[in-house]
């Protein structure tokens, strides 16, 4: 009997000890995933990877496509990088067109620079989104937010619309973090000096 019982504690401490022994990787385990968890965040948050995430962002989404003067390539139009997201280059002649298509609202005119814009709207020209003084750079990311998400010129609630065919309606569910990444990429270009001419209501 006495040795039953021994060999019962026995099998009841071995049970325990490596019930034990299990549990003490899972703690670990769950120990370094909080760990490495936290080092992705940090990872995510810093400077670096936002303006690289926002140069990402800012080029497949095509901003370049109408902000960016061009300059003429082999290939065809290419933004000028020496002006790169500056926005409607101000020291260039419109042009003349008829403007008696837009009346009928089936017609809208770009230039070839594709920065200025006619339509049933009346005329736009693309923003500069350089950190110049004449683009964003005293902008808050309040202001930017405000512009992207609601449509407001300048990020100012009491403004007027953007107007087309700037597409700020496509952003308005953009999570957050994609958006602070773009406005810090936008913060960190090369700023170009470029007062972009006011918007011209239709003509009645």
């Amino acid at each position: 009997m006495k040795l039953v019982y021994l060999a019962a504690s026995a099998a009841v401490w071995s049970i325990c000890a490596f019930t034990k022994q299990a549990e003490t990787p899972k703690t670990a385990v769950l120990t370094n995933l909080a760990v490495a968890t936290a080092d992705q965040k940090a990872v995510v948050v810093s400077k670096e990877d936002a303006v690289k995430r926002g140069e990402y962002l800012v080029t497949i989404m095509g901003c370049a496509d109408c902000h960016a003067p061009k300059k003429m390539t082999p290939q065809g139009p290419a933004p000028d990088m020496d002006r790169f997201l500056s926005g409607h280059n101000s020291s260039q002649p419109l042009g003349t067109f008829d403007k008696s298509i837009l009346k009928t609202g089936e017609w809208v005119v770009f230039n070839g620079q594709s920065t200025a814009f006619a339509g049933p709207w009346g005329m736009s020209f693309a923003a500069n989104l350089t950190p110049d003084a004449t683009g964003i750079g005293s902008w808050s990311f309040e202001q930017f937010n405000t512009a992207m998400r609601k449509g407001k010129f300048k990020g100012l609630e009491n403004s007027r619309p953007l107007m087309p065919p700037m597409p700020w309606f496509n952003y308005v569910n953009m999570a957050d973090e994609d958006m602070r990444a773009i406005f810090a990429y936008l913060k960190s270009i090369k700023p170009v000096s470029n007062v972009v001419p006011s918007y011209i209501p239709p003509a009645p």
